[in-house]
């Protein structure tokens, strides 16, 4: 059970261990004091009294800044996303931006609906600014683009396109179809450039827009709908 509250976002596995083992956490109406129990998200699952299930999904867009993790506690101390959203509702994060990257980042009281959403079978596009020095060639940009691999795995096609040259650096947008671990900054590196900003943009057809670094604020249902699966 432990393990199922970590995986839908909504806590660590050893502080969803606790809860359970201080009686916060029924299933199908009976307190469970089990950590390793096993169940899935089709059981009515409910921590503190709050069902899990039943809620009306909410999604939460987050300019996520630089320097921040994405996790609900880090045991080294580093600020959180969690230090900056509401603390009146559970959400977990829609995937994940290292703590050097900054821009959009999703938050949902739906862990199923996320899952989806994260299933890589959906290809759901990400969207990114990238600052590099030094610059890269068209033809190295074509051939990231078509031809890469990463730990022996090709990757999906991506769109690179430059956005602005200033001499020692250089602005693309990197449209990916896949979300593999650090995917855009290996790549690059590969090509011998260092990655000075990585910003997500847009999730889908979903842009960041006008929101500011450490702002959040709900989607609205017509928002929602550009994430639908």
């Amino acid at each position: 059970m432990a393990r199922l509250l970590s995986k839908a976002g909504l806590c660590s596995r050893s502080i969803a261990a606790d809860w359970i083992r201080a009686g916060k956490v029924t299933v199908n109406g009976q307190i469970i004091y089990e950590p390793e129990a096993r169940f899935s998200l089709q059981d009515q699952i409910s921590v503190a009294g709050q069902r899990l299930q039943e809620q009306a999904r909410k999604v939460l867009m987050l300019h996520k800044p630089r320097g921040v993790v994405s996790t609900r506690a880090d045991e080294r101390g580093r600020p959180t996303v969690y230090d900056l959203l509401p603390s009146d509702h559970w959400l977990a994060p829609i995937g994940r931006l290292d703590q050097a990257s900054s821009g959009l980042l999703l938050f949902s009281n739906d862990p199923e609906w996320a899952q989806g959403l994260l299933n890589p079978d959906q290809h759901v596009s990400k969207t990114y600014h990238v600052q590099i020095r030094p610059p890269l060639p068209a033809e190295v940009l074509q051939h990231i683009a078509r031809h890469s691999s990463l730990d022996g795995k090709p990757c999906l096609p991506m769109q690179i396109r430059e956005l602005r040259c200033g001499g020692k650096t250089q602005w693309l947008e990197m449209v990916l179809q896949e979300g593999r671990n650090r995917q855009i900054r290996r790549l690059l590196q590969d090509a011998d450039a260092e990655v000075l900003r990585l910003i997500r943009v847009a999730v889908g057809d979903l842009l960041l827009g006008s929101l500011t670094s450490g702002q959040w604020r709900w989607l609205s249902p017509d928002e929602e709908r550009l994430l639908e699966l």
